[in-house]
């Protein structure tokens, strides 16, 4: 492992790399209404690996008001998608300020989202004398999300949990954007399909079989 800092481009923060050769990094994907958030709780908990959400990492770069939440703003507040360039300097500090701890891996929920993301990471965790082990999907049958998303709206008060027709597009467009990142893991068979139907305690079993071989 390369022994030398990283620096932030935009903030000029120095970090010591990690170390981190025994770290498992994981891709956390599923389409809506596979139960991704309840299994991303669980797995941290079991193996003692930080969740990033960049969900998260948006809000809390906004409301403690960094530099990066500051241009991110800018681009929000005139209804603008934040470009990959900010989301990628926002998730490589927060990886840079949880490995201060020293832990045993990552879990990323919602990054990447594009290939030039994926490579992005790719480059940064080498930088830092790690990689992702693998990305891991929940695999539902649409029929199904249909109907766990149409029940949860019941009680959920989302709008978008209410409307078939809104949660078919929001579907299709998980799988349009999944589809490459599929592919690009695929090509380093890192790709893993896990069977998402059954309980809880079912799915998190074969998500731990997957894990526990990387």
């Amino acid at each position: 492992m390369q022994n030398f800092f990283s620096v932030n481009s935009k903030t000029k923060k120095r970090y010591p790399p990690a170390r981190a050769l025994r770290m498992k990094n994981i891709v956390l994907f599923g389409p809506p209404g596979a139960g991704k958030g309840t299994q991303a709780e669980v797995l941290k908990e079991n193996y003692q690996l930080i969740h990033l959400s960049t969900g998260d990492m948006f809000r809390y770069n906004m409301k403690n008001g960094t530099e990066l939440g500051k241009l991110a703003k800018t681009y929000t507040e005139k209804g603008h998608l934040v470009p990959d360039s900010v989301t990628n300097e926002m998730l490589k500090d927060e990886v840079n300020r949880r490995l201060e701890k020293n832990p045993k891996g990552f879990i990323f929920d919602g990054y990447p989202r594009t290939k030039d993301q994926a490579e992005v990471l790719t480059d940064f965790l080498k930088e830092k004398g790690t990689q992702i082990n693998a990305m891991v999907a929940l695999e539902v049958d649409d029929e199904v999300l249909v109907k766990r998303l149409l029940e949860r709206g019941k009680s959920s008060g989302r709008a978008d949990d209410a409307n078939e027709a809104v949660i078919r597009e929001r579907i299709a467009e998980y799988y349009r954007k999944t589809d490459i990142l599929k592919e690009y893991y695929q090509a380093e068979d890192k790709y893993y399909g896990v069977d998402g139907v059954g309980s809880i305690e079912d799915i998190t079993k074969r998500l731990s079989g997957v894990i526990d071989t990387l």
